[in-house]
């Protein structure tokens, strides 16, 4: 990567990771995993989802006890439910529960995912985005938000998927993350879009103090690593990705690949 910048790694092994077929981890496996993140100097650790199964509940739970230096562990969660609020949601209540600083919310940028996996309007998606955010920061929590299927959604309706970041940054969102959810944007498009977007957040604050962006990218055309660095040249300030690329699928971006492709721009 031709970069300058410094970029935050974060580590999703213990979310993403584990969605890979034949892995599996035992409480104290992800302990033993997360100390090593920590020993390696990783900024962010996404710990896994509170309350989506009783591991990854007694984990965050049994991480408030470890020596974490500068490392942040992450808890992970979608938006609120259609038919509650964040209030009301016991998703929201677990993230909450899980006690961390920094949380990660993921919310729909596709309209078609809008319209037939929610089965909400358009208007009601944005609400969900801005109401779980908003929630989250006036209980202490920092987020970050993670743009499901972006590049897709970018590409079928633009203005659309502009309004779902607008949500999360009016709602206090202090990272904005472009996933390429499926794995089928080559590095070169990423590249565009995400300069696309760098000059739109300009736009949307001429005054500087532009919100962070960062890149998440799955391995289905086996271009992830690829497209986490060409995102970085473009200007991205996060990278998330897995030890060995682990993942659901064909796996996400490999950190082990693209920290070691960065030179000195990596914060690890």
């Amino acid at each position: 990567m031709n970069t300058t910048q410094k970029v935050q790694v974060y580590d999703t092994t213990l979310r993403d990771g584990l969605q890979r077929r034949d892995i599996s981890c035992l409480l104290e496996d992800k302990l033993k995993i997360t100390r090593m993140l920590v020993k390696m100097g990783i900024p962010f650790i996404e710990g896994g989802w509170p309350g989506s199964n009783p591991i990854d509940t007694q984990y965050f739970k049994s991480i408030q006890k470890e020596k974490l230096g500068q490392t942040q562990v992450v808890a992970f969660c979608s938006t609120h439910r259609a038919n509650k609020r964040p209030e009301t949601d016991p998703a929201i209540k677990s993230l909450l529960e899980a006690e961390t600083l920094w949380v990660t919310i993921f919310g729909k940028t596709w309209d078609l995912h809008v319209t037939e996996a929610l089965k909400v309007d358009m208007a009601k998606n944005l609400a969900m985005i801005q109401d779980t955010i908003s929630y989250l920061v006036a209980n202490g929590r920092r987020v970050i938000y993670d743009a499901e299927h972006w590049f897709d959604g970018y590409k079928a309706n633009p203005h659309y998927a502009l309004q779902t970041l607008s949500a999360a940054l009016t709602a206090g969102a202090e990272w904005l993350v472009l996933c390429d959810t499926n794995g089928g944007t080559l590095h070169d498009e990423i590249a565009d879009i995400v300069t696309d977007v760098r000059l739109w957040l300009q736009q949307q604050f001429p005054n500087g103090s532009v919100p962070h962006l960062g890149i998440h990218t799955h391995n289905d055309s086996g271009t992830a690593d690829a497209g986490a660095m060409a995102a970085v040249d473009a200007g991205v300030e996060m990278v998330q990705g897995t030890i060995n690329g682990y993942g659901e699928r064909c796996g996400n971006a490999n950190l082990c690949t693209v920290i070691g492709s960065s030179g000195s721009s990596m914060l690890v």
